[in-house]
């Protein structure tokens, strides 16, 4: 829809264009003067609809799945709208739901694939579980509580916990498991920590538009869908900035879409194509290397050199990211003309979020006044 929406608009422009130009008779009837007056507000109109488009910062969200572009959209509407209505926060409970119950579904297969025996004290949690359809519940009742708070203490389910980086749990895991007491109280309305938590995967096309000091922004979230990419990439040709996230802590993981490919090295095929491609020759382009938190605590366990063999910076968080970091600046063949704008980020956290996003919102607004052709102010 969106390649429409702008071939439109300029074709609108481009018919009114002609027919006011046509106005030109001597003599003029009352009609007439009330046809041009009526010309000229929409010509007057269109100008300001023109204006406006070229005056409001498109920024395109890309990344492969689960790589945290819902999360940085959800924090938008946060911190520079009026924020979730109830009626929006309410729509989250049967997601919350849902992430806790689908995390433990996975934890207990896992723990089977690894053949770790659960408790017998648990044996009925474990055969619910396993049969279970999370998105068929509703409310979470007491007895639900209770089992997944037994499962969750189990130690089978533990040490699959701490192999989770073999098979696909989502970051949300942990934090529903703990939370579960209050998920389950009556009259429960997810709060904006839990709506940033929560996991859904994105389908179509998601715009968030707000404004930040006289200055229009509208954000796109495409999803990470791989297959389709080639079709709408083109669409965006217009937009002011790229916004490119990584998830750092996915250096030990595989793709949900496909066992065998790990994130990180996928994430770096698609920046590649990204920054190469010539729709975005003049975009600029910040990278958000995001969950920054989960990189943290996996580097001091998992040793980089599992993905990146030449590594040497050790456990050190620092070296670690300065290395990601240098890994997908140098993806960028056009190092010369093109800069890649790097900022570390933990899109859970409003504030961090806050922080960050003012600083790149200076990169892109002297950026895109650059482009029109303004130099550098």
């Amino acid at each position: 829809g969106m390649c429409r929406k702008q071939t439109n608009r300029l074709r609108c422009s481009r018919t009114v264009k002609e027919s006011s130009s046509m106005g030109c008779v001597e003599s003029k009837s009352e009609d007439l003067l009330r046809q041009d007056k009526q010309n000229q507000i929409v010509e007057t109109q269109l100008k300001k609809a023109k204006g406006e488009f070229h005056s409001e910062i498109k920024l395109l969200l890309l990344g492969t799945g689960e790589s945290g572009k819902s999360t940085f959209a959800k924090q938008m509407k946060i911190l520079h709208t009026e924020g979730f209505t109830k009626q929006e926060l309410l729509s989250y409970r049967p997601v919350v739901f849902n992430n806790t119950l689908t995390s433990m579904k996975m934890l207990v297969q896992a723990a089977s694939v690894f053949q770790y025996g659960l408790d017998p004290s648990n044996e009925r949690a474990e055969e619910w579980i396993k049969n279970v359809n999370p998105v068929e519940i509703e409310v979470l009742t007491p007895e639900i509580v209770q089992q997944v708070k037994e499962l969750w203490s189990d130690r089978a389910v533990q040490s699959a916990y701490e192999r989770r980086s073999e098979f696909q749990l989502m970051d949300s895991a942990a934090f529903c498991f703990t939370n579960v007491d209050r998920f389950a109280e009556e009259g429960y309305v997810p709060n904006e920590n839990d709506v940033l938590r929560v996991r859904a995967i994105t389908t179509g096309i998601i715009e968030t538009a707000f404004r930040i000091k006289g200055s229009s922004f509208r954000m796109v979230d495409v999803g990470g869908q791989r297959s389709e990419r080639k079709k709408w990439i083109h669409c965006f040709e217009e937009v002011t900035a790229l916004l490119y996230c990584v998830a750092l802590n996915e250096y030990d993981m595989k793709l949900f879409e496909d066992h065998e490919v790990n994130r990180m090295v996928e994430s770096m095929e698609l920046f590649e194509e990204i920054s190469n491609s010539k729709w975005f020759t003049k975009t600029a382009i910040v990278l958000f290397l995001n969950k920054s938190d989960l990189f943290r605590d996996k580097i001091a366990r998992v040793p980089l050199t599992v993905l990146f063999e030449e590594y040497t910076g050790g456990a050190s968080y620092e070296e670690g990211i300065k290395f990601i970091q240098a890994k997908f600046a140098g993806l960028n063949r056009q190092q010369n003309s093109k800069k890649i704008f790097a900022h570390v980020t933990c899109a859970t956290d409003t504030q961090d979020v806050r922080v960050v996003f003012d600083a790149a919102k200076e990169i892109i607004i002297s950026q895109n006044l650059e482009r029109l052709g303004f130099g550098t102010l």
